[in-house]
C-alpha cells in the first residue's frame, strides 16, 4: 500500500511521519507520474491558493481527478479540504470539486485564533485532540456528504465516497486514528480491485 503526500507546499513531512508510524509506505509526490503510482493521496495543509495554482500549472489537478474518479481514496487537511471542495464562499478560486461542500475559509479567525479542541468523531470511542490553524469549515453539504464531526461554526470532518476532508491537522498530534481511518479506506479500495 503506497500513500502519496502531495509535496507542492505545506505540512508534507508531518503526514509522511504519521503514515510511517501507522506502518504505511509513504512518500512525497510532485508529478503526474507520482500521482499515478500511489494507492491513496493526502493533500496537506498549507496555502490553498498557491497549491491550487501549481497543481493546475503542472496538470496534476487532472491526474488527481482521474484517480479519484477511479475510486482512489484522497484525504485533504485544512488547505487540502479547501482544494477538494465544490466551491469557496467569497472566492473565485478553482478547486478540484471532488466533495460536494462549500467552504468558508478562516472560519475560526486569523492565525492568532488557532486552537486545540477535543472533538467527538463518529465511530471513535474517545474524543480526538484536534489542532485548528486558520481553519475552514464545510457548509452547504450535498446529500451524499457524511458529517463525521462538527462544531457550531460548521462541519470540520466530512466524507463523501472515497474522499475524506478535515478542517484540522491530525498530523500535528500523536494520535494515529485519523490516518488509520484513511488507511482503512485505501485497504478497502485495494481489496475491491
Amino acid at each position: 500500500m503506497k500513500i502519496g503526500v502531495l509535496a507542492i507546499q505545506g505540512a508534507v513531512s508531518e503526514h509522511i511521519n504519521m503514515l510511517k508510524r501507522a506502518e504505511a509506505e509513504a512518500f512525497a509526490v510532485k508529478t503526474v507520474e507520482n500521482i499515478n503510482s500511489v494507492d491513496g493521496l493526502i493533500l496537506p495543509g498549507g496555502e490553498s491558493t498557491t497549491i491550487g495554482r501549481l497543481i493546475r500549472l503542472y496538470k496534476i489537478d487532472a491526474a488527481i481527478k482521474e484517480r479519484a474518479a477511479k475510486g482512489m481514496p484522497i484525504y485533504g487537511t485544512c488547505a487540502g479540504m479547501i482544494l477538494l471542495s465544490r466551491h469557496i464562499n467569497g472566492f473565485n478560486q478553482p478547486t478540484l470539486e471532488l466533495i460536494d461542500t462549500a467552504i468558508t475559509r478562516n472560519a475560526f479567525g486569523r492565525q492568532v485564533d488557532s486552537m486545540e479542541v477535543d472533538l467527538a468523531i463518529k465511530g471513535f470511542d474517545t474524543p480526538f485532540h484536534a489542532t485548528f490553524i486558520r481553519a475552514p469549515v464545510a457548509k452547504d453539504l450535498g446529500k451524499d456528504v457524511e458529517i463525521l464531526s462538527e462544531l457550531s461554526e460548521g462541519a470540520v470532518f466530512v466524507k463523501q465516497g472515497n474522499i475524506l476532508a478535515s478542517s484540522f491537522h491530525p498530523e500535528l498530534g500523536n494520535d494515529l486514528r485519523i490516518h488509520k481511518y484513511f488507511l482503512d479506506m485505501v485497504k478497502s479500495f485495494l481489496n475491491k480491485q
